[in-house]
């Protein structure tokens, strides 16, 4: 797939990348939710370059392990 097909299966809203916050909102997609003891789930967000670059690290790991490579799990358990 290329980086097109890849960031088209998620949901882009604005807000803040949890990996640089201080850029401000953008285009970013929720990869996991954080559940604290005390509160509601806390999503985190991720700009496109981002999710990018974590879906090139879990076909890397996908590869090294043996496991098929499936796009779209971006922040999600491994493996999926």
């Amino acid at each position: 797939m290329d980086p097109q097909q890849i960031l088209d299966l998620y949901s882009w809203e604005q807000g803040p990348c949890f990996r640089h916050p201080a850029e401000g909102p953008m285009e970013t997609t929720v990869v996991v939710e954080l559940h604290p003891r005390s509160g509601p789930a806390e999503p985190v967000r991720a700009c496109r370059r981002c999710v990018l670059s974590m879906e090139g690290e879990r076909r890397q790991l996908a590869r090294e392990l043996g496991y098929d490579y499936e796009p779209g799990h971006a922040g999600g358990p491994f493996p999926p």
